[in-house]
């Protein structure tokens, strides 16, 4: 009894170190996120919620890096003369290339708009922006709903948290610290719907290469 209650709590000590070590690998990498060199793609997402996402989506738009802007998770009670205010485009150009949605409450939630104004759009190639601490969590749930899409990501930060040890501001390292626990799940979710389309891609190839044999 005495053994068993050894091996729990060693493995729930190794977890738990696990766990942290994530955590500060996850924290030092969003810390450090900066834009790569972006490349033009087919349509840009927003995702709406954090400070500078939409100015910095309808800049990449304005350099012609996409032909279309999603504005994904709009809060129903902001209108389109709102967006058009906060966005600084005129209404020509905002009626021209920019798409509203209101469908999205959450990441997940994102990922299927997303999925359905791509699949509309036929387009295959997405330029992601949104907050720096939240694009890993968006990228697994965007990839788990559209894997044959390339996604690029451009993480907005503001000049404070490039600047700032995150490890010394308790607003930072919470902000981060609960992003990271929701990420997690996402995760998961992602390398178990990459599984699942590998065995299935195995299924279908074995089943073709037995079906080649019958002939």
């Amino acid at each position: 009894m005495a053994r068993a209650g050894r091996w729990i709590a060693g493995a729930a000590g190794v977890l738990c170190f696990a766990f942290l070590a994530g955590f500060v690998i996850f924290a030092n990498r969003v810390a450090h996120y900066t834009p790569p060199r972006i490349e033009r793609a087919d349509g840009i997402v927003v995702l709406t919620g954090g400070k500078h996402r939409l100015a910095e989506a309808v800049r990449l738009l304005e350099q012609g890096r996409g032909d279309r802007l999603l504005i994904s998770g709009v809060n129903r009670i902001t209108s389109r003369e709102d967006l058009i205010r906060q966005s600084g485009l005129n209404s020509r150009m905002f009626d021209c290339c920019v798409d509203i949605g209101y469908a999205a409450h959450d990441t997940s939630g994102n990922a299927d708009e997303t999925k359905a104004w791509v699949a509309d759009k036929r387009f295959t190639k997405l330029i992601i922006v949104t907050s720096s601490y939240h694009m890993p969590r968006s990228l697994a749930e965007l990839g788990r709903a559209m894997p044959n899409v390339m996604l690029i990501p451009f993480p907005v930060a503001t000049q404070d948290f490039r600047n700032e040890r995150w490890w010394r501001n308790p607003a930072t390292a919470r902000l981060l610290f609960f992003e990271y626990v929701k990420f997690i799940p996402s995760a998961a979710r992602f390398g178990v719907a990459r599984l699942f389309r590998s065995w299935e891609g195995s299924a279908l190839a074995d089943g073709g290469a037995v079906r080649a044999l019958s002939l």
